[in-house]
């Protein structure tokens, strides 16, 4: 059949699992947000923006950074602006681009948030695996980000 090299039984297995896997754990990350009512993505943004130097960034980057279409990203963004945890302004660097900054209220919601995310990833992943595990899931996936985007290779997770 055309040179296809088709899964054996035991990898279509173990990519079943894989996809049912992470689409459950989603699916169980977005409901325990849901009482505050922010989607994930929304969360992902808020986070990432207050890793930033200054916690604040360009919003071209941080759509590079969260995996988002920088169309998403700017809908995302009108969201929380609205809600007054972000605010977007002209670059400062360029006067070109467009930065987004997470404001006081957004960074109070963040908090709020952060300890209810943490809860469910250590509850419906990093406890459920050892340790040895959860480092064998970090660098599999750190591998396969380094593939489809070696621009965002990250330190530390390739040890």
């Amino acid at each position: 059949m055309n040179g296809t090299r088709w899964l054996d039984e035991g990898e279509q297995a173990h990519w079943r699992a894989y996809l049912r896997g992470t689409r459950l754990l989603e699916r169980a990350l977005v409901d325990d947000l849901a009482p505050h009512k922010v989607q994930m993505t929304e969360y992902e943004l808020l986070s990432m923006l207050s890793e930033s130097p200054g916690q604040h960034t360009r919003m071209s980057h941080l759509a590079d950074d969260i995996v988002q279409s920088r169309s998403r990203v700017t809908h995302t963004a009108a969201r929380l602006e609205k809600r007054g945890w972000v605010e977007r302004c002209r670059s400062s660097e360029d006067g070109r681009g467009v930065e987004i900054a997470l404001t006081d209220a957004g960074r109070a919601a963040l908090e709020e948030m952060a300890g209810v995310h943490v809860e469910s990833v250590r509850q419906n992943l990093v406890d459920l695996l050892t340790p040895e595990q959860f480092e064998a899931l970090g660098q599999a996936m750190a591998t396969i980000r380094d593939h489809l985007a070696p621009e965002h290779h990250e330190i530390g997770l390739d040890d």
